[in-house]
């Protein structure tokens, strides 16, 4: 039996790019979001061996710490010729200040050792695990992706992380030229392209009721 969220929730996140995301996915559900930044707490080490193993850790760290319901999200890039580099490690290649040209620019290099240089090798996907824990470690989990192709050099400047990079199927623009309700937001508004947004959608389907 799923179980519902509703009240105060804490999103387990210090990135303001996913904390602008997240808010505005949970807003139409009359959910009162608050980050872990907010509150001050800190942020557990990342040990597992998957999307979901981190989505989870984080989840139920903040949980436990604020004694709230606590929503997480792991996501990264997966590259076929890279042997699905970065992966997990998509945020850590941008290193502590979090400069995702030089992590975009790090798998370009890569690639272009690799003779990457077709549309038809340079396929990708991005990885969205979320899971909502709450104090008494119930969790519940979901997972989905959104396939693509790297292009070069990086187009638009919306988004964050390696989005400016990422071509998804079936468009002519990156995820980095599209706006937030075009990259993730859900019918009527928006197409629910994002692997973040589909990933929602999942949820929502399971723990949320629409007001």
């Amino acid at each position: 039996m799923h179980r519902r969220i509703s009240g105060k929730l804490v999103i387990a996140t210090h990135n303001p790019g996913k904390l602008a995301e997240m808010r505005e996915l949970l807003a139409p559900y009359g959910i009162e979001a608050v980050s872990a930044g907010e509150l001050g707490l800190d942020e557990p080490a990342e040990t597992g061996d998957s999307f979901q193993a981190n989505a989870r850790i984080k989840a139920v760290a903040a949980a436990r710490a604020a004694r709230l319901p606590a929503f997480a999200d792991d996501s990264g890039l997966a590259v076929d010729a890279l042997d699905g580099a970065p992966g997990i490690y998509s945020a850590r290649w941008a290193g502590e200040n979090r400069d995702f040209m030089a992590a975009m620019t790090r798998v370009e290099r890569l690639l272009q050792e690799r003779g990457a240089t077709t549309p038809g090798r340079r396929k990708a996907h991005f990885v969205s695990a979320l899971c909502v824990a709450w104090p008494d470690d119930h969790v519940e989990e979901v997972e989905a992706r959104v396939d693509g192709t790297l292009v070069w050099p990086p187009r638009g400047t919306a988004g964050f992380g390696y989005d400016p990079a990422f071509l998804p199927d079936g468009q002519t623009r990156t995820f980095g030229e599209m706006t937030s309700v075009e990259k993730h937001g859900l019918p009527p508004l928006g197409l629910g392209l994002s692997h973040r947004a589909r990933a929602f959608v999942k949820l929502a389907e399971m723990c949320l009721e629409r007001r």
